[in-house]
């Protein structure tokens, strides 16, 4: 183990004693002095694992100026940090924590909120902060929290969510409402919008987050922007909630989809997607044609067979148009690629590669 400079070493003790002492001045300083010390210290975090019990004791008292120093200096302790994450909740401090966002110091929410979003990080932790009750409350953040809190409430929901059990808790409050106005007032290219859709592809895995989605005025059409817009890890959720939308009851919900113009930045992520995107993709397009499997399964579909049967029942010259026009720019993005593919091989290709190719061309003209 790297040991630590003398100064750190020094700083380390002196916070420890400190946080153990009577005096309110003193402990309060200590919280802010291991909140320093933590901020991007690894070691540090590892060093100061005893101070977490006391810390938490301190979110316990009676005593508003202990909370918020107390609070910051265990969020820090807890960041790339899983034993420290446990800890801290096995020291008890998922009960005032959970209390603090229901404060009206809107610091306090926001800090909570933060934590709360570290520690479910670990997959010990999951179940346990939902059956602390923590999963309302996170959803009435994301009603009437900052704009900061709303962030880290659903990437909270986001990180709870794959723990099977707490996806139900998040259907039964009905949180969909406001995973949909936070998708559609933040930019879709940004790492909010990239957590509302994750969180947004597990939930379409349920008839009640499908109703929930497509209930709700713009929620369709938001996950259909960042599928446009989006990351690429944000537009791999985008057409992985689309896709399971449309398998669940392609009937149902084929035309609420085809309705959002979701052609062209289908379209772009067949050729341009990541390697996830670009088969669910493909697989979205098939589903979204009026009869889907009208040719022999002995003739493959091609792209464009399925992009003209689908723009042929569009309604409107411009999306017909706008399909088109993207289909023959994604055949030509995809020969030029090609294109640029067989150049960097030619560049990197060795006398005896090029002998090899050479033979093999030969022996396939025979």
């Amino acid at each position: 183990m790297e040991e630590a400079p003398p100064a750190e070493a020094v700083a380390v003790r002196r916070a420890l004693e400190l946080l153990r002492l009577n005096d309110p001045v003193l402990r309060v300083q200590a919280a802010k002095d291991i909140r320093r010390l933590t901020k991007t210290s690894h070691r540090c975090r590892r060093q100061l694992r005893q101070a977490v019990t006391p810390l938490v004791s301190m979110l316990r008292v009676d005593s508003p100026e202990f909370h918020e120093p107390a609070l910051l200096a265990l969020l820090n302790l807890a960041v790339q940090d899983e034993k420290n994450k446990i800890s801290i909740v096995e020291a008890g401090a998922l009960e005032p924590i959970i209390s603090f966002l229901k404060s009206e110091n809107p610091n306090l929410r926001e800090y909570a909120t933060a934590s709360l979003l570290t520690l479910s990080v670990s997959p010990t932790n999951k179940p346990i902060i939902s059956a602390c009750g923590a999963i309302p409350l996170l959803v009435n953040t994301l009603k009437d929290g900052s704009p900061q809190a709303k962030v880290d409430a659903v990437t909270a929901l986001s990180s709870l969510s794959t723990h099977p059990e707490n996806l139900s808790i998040i259907l039964e409050i009905n949180a969909m409402p406001f995973i949909v106005n936070l998708l559609n007032t933040c930019r879709k290219s940004s790492k909010i919008a990239e957590k509302c859709c994750a969180l947004i592809e597990s939930l379409v895995g349920y008839e009640e987050g499908r109703t929930a989605l497509t209930s709700e005025e713009g929620g369709v059409l938001a996950v259909v922007e960042v599928l446009e817009n989006g990351t690429p890890q944000s537009r791999e959720h985008a057409v992985g909630a689309l896709l399971r939308m449309c398998e669940s009851d392609r009937c149902k919900y084929r035309e609420p989809i085809l309705r959002e113009g979701v052609i062209p930045g289908l379209l772009e992520l067949t050729v341009q997607g990541t390697p996830k995107s670009q088969p669910k993709a493909r697989t979205l397009l098939q589903l979204l044609r009026e009869s889907p499997y009208s040719r022999p399964e002995v003739e493959p579909d091609t792209l464009q067979n399925i992009v003209c049967d689908i723009i042929s029942q569009i309604d409107g010259d411009d999306q017909s148009g706008k399909a088109k026009k993207m289909l023959a720019e994604m055949v030509q993005v995809s020969m030029e690629q090609s294109l640029r593919h067989l150049q960097q091989r030619a560049l990197v290709c060795t006398p005896s590669d090029m002998r090899i190719t050479s033979c093999a061309s030969e022996v396939s003209s025979k």
